[in-house]
């Protein structure tokens, strides 16, 4: 799983974007406004110079981060070749099953589908979909590339599988994944 579709260039859609983009995964940062996606890339791009000027990493090493995300205003063409989308779109129940709605039709069947959300039920998110199995929460702690938690959420649905890829894959992030 080397390509990851972020739903919402916000604090925390940028801040997981980043974090994937900068670990080496190919990333699809999706929102319906052009001049969020732009904001989303600027705060990035100013969190590496950070990174950079701290000499935590190299201007190649910026330079590759910033170039393993490509930006879209349309979810389906965003999600079209994503082997996990994660949506952190306002916290508005009917927005987010709205999302999970159009990411049910829109993505491959072997898309795992996860949510940053906080407070809203990962089962309730998974039922609209025809796959609740493959529905988690993953919940980033803010600032998302220097915070190492990340609770992993199940579904009343989701598989061992799901759960336990997620869990490694938040691994691979340097992230301290825990199942709650």
């Amino acid at each position: 799983m080397k390509n990851v579709a972020v739903i919402g260039a916000g604090t925390m859609g940028n801040g997981i974007a980043h974090t994937f983009a900068q670990s080496g995964f190919k990333v699809q940062l999706i929102d319906v406004s052009e001049t969020a996606l732009k904001k989303g890339l600027d705060v990035i791009s100013k969190n590496l110079d950070r990174m950079l000027s701290k000499e935590k990493i190299t201007q190649e090493q910026k330079v590759e981060t910033l170039g393993n995300i490509t930006t879209f205003t349309n979810i389906t063409e965003g999600v079209e070749y994503a082997s996990l989308v994660i949506e952190a779109a306002t916290e508005n129940l009917d927005l987010k099953l709205k999302i999970f709605k159009q990411l049910d039709k829109d993505c491959p069947d072997d898309t795992i589908l996860a949510t940053n959300t906080s407070s809203i039920s990962i089962t309730q998110i998974a039922a609209i979909t025809s796959r609740p199995e493959m529905v988690i929460g993953m919940h980033f702690m803010n600032p998302v590339p220097i915070m190492k938690l990340v609770e992993i959420i199940r579904g009343y649905n989701t598989s061992d599988e799901v759960t336990n890829l997620i869990m490694e894959m938040s691994k691979t992030l340097g992230k301290i994944p825990v199942e709650v």
